[in-house]
């Protein structure tokens, strides 16, 4: 081939190359997501449409979100992305769509998110999956409402990629518009006793993007039930709220505390297998609006709560306090015995007369008492209080479980949950324990030979006598027996009998044994099958009865047992050795250990049991 013909071929390939490859500068851009915390509100970011990186984890956060498809611009982005299905909680990319605000914003529950529901919202957006359309090249730089709002607010332009790409093709604007002015909170002035206190709003954090617009983000209206969370699961307790109907707490106020007891009553779901509550309101003087067995479902309780009317008055919370310490918990208002007591107390700055002795009576009667303040005294205003530090002296001091401070009727709402959480924690009701029903109480009874069938119907005639002193239910004392010769058996644990009845039929079903006498290793297998599953907040407790000297040794057993905090009697009868009784019981011996020359004088002894158990549990600080 001539060289002109070569030199033809290679221009004709260069020329060809040139057309199959595309210029470099007509290659595509490409898309930077920005990545935005789980707290990001849409509302808080000043362009009309873009794209955001969500984060891991979201869900956990719990940041609201208001609205179902379009949320309200004060939502959470990321959680109103995994509630529509746009991401699940492993994070992932995120268009958001700004549009105008809506009349309505429903609550719903979706892919593990409460949506909350809210009236009359002036923005929203929407979401959906983060891949944008063709040739749409979103902002990679997010522009932020400013925190400190002047009266000329200027925006700058988000800045674009260096490239020719078009802009979203949604160009909405979002631009302020006029509201509602700001939510007033002049509160009717408290009477002379108080003095006049003003109400201040609920400081919430970070409310730049409504104090722009003037308006704070409204109470959420529905609640997630407890019930999904596991917090009232078997939460049975009896539960009377004492509200604050005095003049100085005025009407709006009123109205704030009936919708939170409506909230709680929701929460809680009231039942007969539950939970039961009743309201008593006081003033100048306390009154029942209803008891605790008049209604029996939430569904009954929200149309009564919302008629209650308020009596005016003064805020004279001891006297309420000794009224339901009299009156209210009992059988004829539905008392169940079984259940705890427990009296919520909403009081509205301070009381007007003093609550201690009547807070201690009712405690000692087995009440547990909870305060919630709303708006208490600052420094300038407790000169004026009649009890200073009044929630102290008023309630277990068990490191702030049963008092609730809250620093606004605004922000009383936002605490129905935590309130419940903790009057549905019955292992932490101590102050309704008392020396009755506070207790796990072991027997250990010697079945061998030496005792015989007559005398042996005795001995479970005594514990039996015993225990009918005793408030008996899975939340009050709890009793198991174990019957012992050469060996051990257990003839039931802690809790296999959650009532009195029951628990006295099966100690009459207990038979006979017969053998041995191996009283240290009897006490060894109580503390391994019942000491060993006893509650943390009951007192352990073991009865050991013996009619002669062990086979093997007790005081290393014994010892052990004392260490774990197992207060341990002794009853010796008959060839009981005094010295092993002595071994087994807690100090001071003459408190814990005793001797009858015969089995029917054991009934003899009940009331000195009780006594002693009742004398050193009411020497204990449980305050």
């Amino acid at each position: 081939m001539s060289r002109p013909t070569l030199t033809a071929v290679f221009v004709a390939f260069l020329l060809t190359s040139s057309v199959a490859k595309p210029n470099a500068k007509d290659k595509k851009p490409k898309q930077v997501v920005p990545a935005i915390e789980c707290d990001m509100r849409a509302g808080k970011i000043n362009l009309p449409e873009f794209i955001v990186k969500c984060p891991a984890k979201c869900r956990e956060t719990k940041e609201k979100v208001y609205g179902t498809g379009v949320f309200a611009s004060i939502s959470s982005i990321c959680n109103a992305a995994i509630h529509n299905g746009v991401i699940t909680n492993s994070g992932g990319k995120v268009i958001v769509m700004k549009m105008g605000g809506q009349v309505t914003y429903k609550g719903s529950f979706a892919n593990g998110v409460r949506s909350l529901s809210l009236p009359n919202w002036r923005d929203s957006f929407s979401v959906s999956v983060g891949k944008p359309k063709k040739g749409v090249i979103y902002p990679s730089t997010l522009i932020f409402v400013p925190s400190r709002p002047t009266a000329e607010n200027t925006v700058s332009p988000a800045t674009e990629p260096s490239s020719t790409a078009a802009p979203p093709t949604t160009t909405h604007v979002t631009t302020p518009i006029a509201t509602a002015p700001p939510i007033t909170t002049s509160a009717t002035p408290r009477v002379t006793v108080h003095e006049v206190r003003k109400a201040v709003l609920d400081p919430r954090p970070d409310n730049t993007e409504y104090e722009q617009y003037g308006q704070y983000p409204p109470e959420p209206e529905d609640h997630k039930p407890l019930s999904e969370t596991g917090h009232t699961k078997d939460c049975k307790v009896d539960i009377a709220f004492l509200m604050d109907g005095s003049w100085s707490i005025g009407k709006r106020r009123f109205k704030i505390q009936k919708d939170f007891l409506v909230d709680v009553s929701q929460v809680i779901s009231v039942g007969v297998a539950g939970p039961m509550m009743g309201i008593i309101q006081y003033g100048d003087d306390p009154v029942t609006e209803f008891s605790l067995k008049q209604f029996s479902s939430s569904k009954d309780l929200k149309p009564a709560i919302s008629k209650i009317v308020q009596k005016g008055g003064l805020s004279n919370v001891g006297k309420a306090l000794s009224y339901i310490n009299k009156n209210f918990f009992s059988d004829a208002n539905g008392n169940r015995g079984g259940a705890p007591n427990v009296a919520v107390v909403l009081v509205d700055g301070w009381p007007t007369d003093k609550v201690e002795e009547a807070s201690r009576l009712a405690r000692e009667s087995g009440i547990n008492i909870f305060f919630v303040t709303i708006e208490g005294p600052d420094e300038n205003e407790k000169q004026n209080v009649v009890e200073t530090n009044f929630v102290e002296k008023a309630v277990c001091r068990t490191n702030g479980f049963f008092s609730l401070p809250i620093t606004s009727w605004f922000a009383l709402r936002k605490e129905v949950q935590s309130l419940v959480k903790r009057v549905c924690d019955t292992d932490h009701l101590v102050c309704s324990k008392t020396c009755l029903n506070a207790n796990d109480i072991a027997f250990v009874i010697d079945g061998s030979s030496s005792v015989g069938t007559g005398n042996f119907r005795t001995v479970l005639q005594f514990v039996a006598n015993v225990t009918q002193e005793f408030e008996i239910s899975d939340t009050d004392t709890r009793v198991g027996i174990i019957q012992y010769t050469y060996e051990q058996r257990l003839e039931f644990a802690f809790g296999q009998h959650n009532n009195k009845a029951d628990l006295l039929n099966a100690i009459k079903r207990i038979n006979y044994w017969s053998g041995g006498t191996s009283t240290g290793a009897a006490i060894t297998y109580a503390a391994d099958q019942l000491f060993s599953k006893s509650k943390p907040n009951k007192r352990k407790i073991m009865i050991v009865i013996t009619d002669g000297r062990s086979y093997d040794d007790v005081r290393a057993p014994a010892l052990a047992v004392h260490r774990k905090g197992v207060i341990a009697y002794s009853i010796g009868i008959a060839w009981a050795a005094q010295d092993e009784l002595e071994y087994i019981a807690t100090d001071p011996d003459r408190e814990h250990s005793f001797f009858v020359d015969e089995f029917d004088n054991l009934y003899k002894y009940v009331p000195k049991i009780i006594h002693n158990i009742c004398n050193e549990f009411n020497s204990q600080p449980r305050n």
